[in-house]
């Protein structure tokens, strides 16, 4: 038989009836599951391009009605809602970088067998995962250092999860450790290793990192809702937050009554969309680092 030949496909080489089943089923349910996820995200973006009667009749599902662009003119000409994205941007990014730069080092420290005390420092990172000083506690210490009103409040107190650290710890003792060992050889300190070596080859858990904290920095609400008492410093999820609550802070910025009632039917909305958007164009860029970086950092426990 010629080399170039292809080989014949065996019984072996054939999915069996039970698996085939068992995609079949795995399809329909996942594809429920994607239906499901989407259908909410999917109305609310239909809302708030509709009309105030076809929202209040229920007529809105997944597409349109009644096309109108008042709440979307009101909003981008509220100064409270940009001034509030802007504060969301820059609290999102300065507590990012902080809690990347503490969880990376930490998790760099533990993922070395050799370090005395290795396990009292994971005791005290797990232990935190089940118990925390408590609200009022927390409060009296922001207070008393002098952070609230200010973008440490919001990026210090919640700077490592613990899952993320966890996550970390195990990818980079996956790394060979024949390269840190060839890095040291070569002269470099042990924060030039971590720089030139062990960083560029955790690209895919990197991003992955900064994908979680960055959605959690950005749809968090409360730490800025609990420790900023000025207007001008909240974020815009505290802005959403008040919407959904009842205020109608857009409806104030000169919309006439029929403007007003076209506002108050689909402000809150126009407002998810707005807040979500930034989070949804980052999304694809850092998404194919998704899999690889959890999965690789789960290897190990």
């Amino acid at each position: 038989m010629s080399l170039l030949t292809p080989r014949p496909r065996t019984s072996v080489d054939q999915p069996t009836r039970g698996y085939r089943v068992f995609q079949g089923i795995n399809g329909v349910i996942l594809t429920a599951v994607v239906v499901v996820t989407l259908y909410p995200f999917v109305n609310i973006i239909a809302r708030s391009f509709s009309g105030e009667r076809q929202i209040r009749a229920g007529e809105v599902t997944l597409w349109p009605k009644g096309f109108d662009l008042t709440t979307y003119r009101i909003v981008f000409t509220d100064d409270v809602f940009w001034r509030g994205y802007g504060n969301t941007l820059f609290y999102t990014v300065v507590s990012t970088v902080v809690a990347m730069v503490l969880t990376t080092c930490y998790a760099y420290v533990l993922s070395k067998r050799h370090l005395k005390g290795r396990n009292v420092l994971v005791g005290i990172a797990v232990f935190t995962m089940f118990f925390s000083g408590g609200l009022i506690p927390n409060y009296v210490l922001i207070t008393s250092l002098g952070l609230k009103n200010s973008v440490w409040a919001i990026a210090l107190p919640n700077a490592i999860s613990v899952f993320n650290l966890l996550v970390m710890k195990a990818f980079f003792e996956s790394l060979p450790t024949e390269l840190e060992e060839a890095a040291e050889i070569d002269g470099l300190s042990t924060y030039g290793t971590l720089l030139r070596i062990v960083l560029p080859l955790s690209k895919a858990v990197i991003a992955t990192m900064v994908l979680f904290y960055s959605v959690s920095y950005w749809n968090s609400w409360f730490q800025a809702f609990l420790y900023m008492d000025r207007a001008e410093l909240m974020p815009v999820t505290v802005y959403l937050r008040n919407l959904i609550a009842g205020a109608t802070g857009a409806t104030n910025a000169g919309a006439t009554t029929e403007q007003g009632s076209q506002v108050a039917a689909n402000i809150q909305a126009v407002t998810i969309v707005l807040t979500s958007l930034p989070i949804l164009c980052v999304y694809p860029f850092v998404q194919r680092y998704f899999v690889s970086g959890v999965m690789l950092g789960a290897v190990k426990g």
